[in-house]
Formats: structure tokens, sequence, C-alpha cells
């Protein structure tokens, strides 16, 4: 029996494919290299605008047009269950693209709905979650409209710790996650541990690492109450599931 190949779509972070791939890996039940899912990935970064400069109009060009062109060759070249590792492409105006270019005998894991379904099967009594993301995320509301459908509530940063902390510890050159992925920065890692902080005083039951370099800095379970989910963890699980159930169907 062959599993269909995940693709992923690289260039979305600078270690966020490979952290992806890494954790399809760790998730995956396999007792030789044999029984491992195939999976590729293809990153040309440069092809690909920043998502968030887009988001607040910094730029025209939707980087969902790049996306698509990239997951176009992943099903060319043998991909039938595509992930995109990055949370802030998934933002309705970047994904509705993306979505469009995606033919019936291939499988899109939006990794917003899987942290969704992730929180309300695994953990039924978390209402309330915080998120840590791009300035990009936060504001077009990416978890929110989401999570609503689970009636679950999300809380954001302030604007002040979004823009002093958050942000800068992903983007900025001196010391930001995309600057820096490995190892990451100290100041990076302790700005992100204090904005998680303070979504748990907020009363988050859970806090969602919604932005794929976040993980790379926060590597624990729990912070104060709260338990920390790691979204790219789960759109691993969601593409080993998908190309499991994908292969049943065609067996």
């Amino acid at each position: 029996m062959q599993n269909k190949m995940i693709g992923i779509v690289g260039g979305v972070g600078s270690y966020a494919g490979i952290d992806l791939i890494k954790k399809v890996y760790d998730l995956t039940e396999a007792k030789s290299d044999q029984e491992h899912l195939p999976v590729s990935m293809l990153s040309v970064p440069h092809k690909i605008l920043d998502r968030t400069k887009y988001l607040l109009g910094e730029t025209d060009v939707n980087p969902g047009i790049a996306i698509a062109e990239i997951i176009a060759s992943l099903i060319a070249s043998g991909s039938s269950i595509i992930g995109i590792p990055c949370n802030t492409a998934h933002a309705r105006p970047i994904l509705s693209l993306i979505e469009k270019s995606i033919p019936e005998s291939c499988v899109l894991v939006n990794l917003i709905e899987e942290v969704g379904l992730h929180i309300s099967t695994k953990y039924p009594k978390i209402t309330k979650v915080g998120v840590l993301g791009t300035t990009g995320t936060i504001l077009a509301k990416v978890y929110p409209e989401v999570l609503a459908k689970y009636n679950i509530e999300v809380i954001q940063p302030s604007e002040d710790i979004q823009d002093l902390f958050v942000h800068p510890s992903i983007y900025d050159t001196s010391y930001g996650i995309k600057a820096f992925s490995n190892p990451v920065n100290e100041k990076a890692k302790e700005n992100l541990s204090m904005a998680a902080t303070y979504l748990s005083r907020k009363g988050a039951q859970a806090v969602i690492l919604g932005c794929t370099e976040i993980p790379l800095a926060i590597q624990y379970e729990k912070i104060e109450d709260s338990l920390i989910i790691d979204a790219t963890t789960v759109l691993a699980s969601a593409l080993i599931r998908e190309s499991k159930k994908m292969d049943e169907a065609h067996s």
C-alpha cells in the first residue's frame, strides 16, 4: 500500500516548511524508512511576497498567486495533499484565491480549520483561547472568524503588545525569528513568552501559536495555567490523517 504524497509549500517562513516536515515524521507511526509517508516540499521564497504586507495594503500583489503556482508544481510532481505552513496565508483574501486553483482530486488542508477541530474534539471544555501571530493574522481576524463556529472566543494581544513585542519578535531584522531562526534570539523568546503570559492572565485557557515561526521560540506545553497549542503540529497531524484517508479511498 502506497500512501498519497504530501506536498508542502515552503518559503513562507524561514524554517516553517522544515519544521512541518519534521513534525510529520515525528508523528508518523513507522518502524522503518519505507513506512514513512512520501513528502515533497517546494521552497521558492523570493516568489512569495510577505503576506502581512499584502493584508496591510503595503503591496497590491496577492501572495496567493505565487502560492497557487507552487502548489500547481507540487501537484504536477505527484502531491495530492497540500499543506501551507503559514497562518497569515489563510486570511480569506489570500486563501480564497489559492482554493480556486485546487483540483477536485487533491486536498488543501486548512490550517485554521484544523486548529478549531483539534480544540473542539480534544479539549471540548476550552471556550476561550489566546492567539499569537503576525499583525496580518491579527488584523484579518483569521482565528476569530473560524473558531466562532466552534463557540470558542478568541483573545488577541493588545495593540501595544502586538506592535512592541509580538510582531517585532517575528520580523525585526536585529533579533526577530525570520532573521534568527536557529538559534532563536533570546529577546524574541522573552517577548513571546511575555505575550503568551499576558493572554493567559486575560483568561485564555489555551494559547495558540498562530505563526509558524513562533513554535521555534516557544517549545513548552503550558504557560502558567494555559495549554500551548502549536498550529504547525496540528497541521502535521491533519496531513497524515488525510494521506491515510485518501490512500484508503483508493485501495
